[in-house]
């Protein structure tokens, strides 16, 4: 089955990154799967070149970011590139281009892109991180109520003041660590490969550092306040506790909906689909 083209539907699937087509082709298509696989078009691309290109804009922005969206363009050159052999991944078409080298040509910009647009997410992460550990490391060293003549700070038996000290440090290892995913990020080479798992992984688990460094610092003023101003009252522990929680609570509505992009984008069950969840 073919267009007016001569271009046959397992083809058009990868064109136009039609994966439930594509995947009824894997795992259904059973006989002449192999005259699929080696058909070329008029220019001679083989299903690889053809996957090299670029998506159209309309599949393009149904991924959020510019980095997400060269994600999704990897994967399907890499699902395309198991079903071939290893000469046809290197075969040239008439222009004398491999398929990886067509992939690096029309997505060039695309990854400009997403290098941009990864760099302003980060950016704004690390002035937070940056503030965080500033902030941790001066409640270190001023400790609420002081310390005493010997040496020893004036609240050391109070529950709150251990869940103050615990919170502080957490807060501060998880923002450096936090801060130095976001380097690595920063100063990355950004090659086309990099955007498959690399720098999703590195943001996934600066957020997650962040988050963890925003929760225990929120934790540790809290504590303060009820170890100054407190004094072991339960109901000013309630309107504390119930203070810190907003603040929390905004972070992760606003931050959520990237992190489940990029979890349910590099680690999630994805677009391709395996045969026995197409029968299913």
């Amino acid at each position: 089955m073919s267009n007016p083209d001569g271009l046959m539907l397992s083809q058009l699937s990868i064109i136009h990154r039609c994966e439930k087509i594509y995947n009824f082709f894997v795992h259904e298509v059973i006989h002449n799967r192999y005259i699929h696989i080696i058909r070329t078009d008029n220019e001679g691309n083989n299903l690889l070149h053809l996957a090299g290109q670029l998506a159209p804009t309309h599949k393009l922005n149904m991924v959020t970011g510019a980095a997400l969206q060269m994600q999704r363009e990897l994967q399907w050159f890499e699902e395309v590139k198991k079903l071939m052999r290893p000469r046809e991944r290197e075969e040239m078409n008439q222009n004398e281009e491999t398929p990886m080298m067509v992939f690096r040509k029309a997505h060039a910009d695309l990854r400009k892109e997403g290098e941009v647009w990864i760099k302003k997410v980060v950016d704004s992460y690390t002035i937070t991180a940056t503030l965080i550990i500033t902030i941790g490391f001066a409640a270190a060293i001023t400790v609420p109520g002081g310390i005493k003549e010997n040496g020893k700070p004036t609240f050391k038996i109070r529950p709150a003041f251990i869940v103050f000290l615990v919170s502080d440090a957490i807060s501060l290892f998880t923002s450096t660590i936090s801060l130095l995913f976001f380097l690595s990020i920063l100063t990355a080479r950004y090659a086309d490969e990099d955007f498959l798992s690399v720098l999703p992984t590195k943001l996934m688990c600066g957020l997650v550092m962040l988050f963890m460094s925003v929760t225990t610092m929120l934790i540790s003023f809290g504590a303060t306040l009820h170890i100054m101003f407190g004094q072991e009252n339960l109901k000013t522990l309630i309107v504390i506790a119930t203070i810190t929680c907003v603040p929390i609570t905004l972070f992760v509505a606003l931050q959520f909906p990237l992190f489940i992009d990029l979890i349910s984008s590099t680690y999630g069950r994805g677009i391709f689909r395996k045969r026995s969840e197409l029968r299913a």
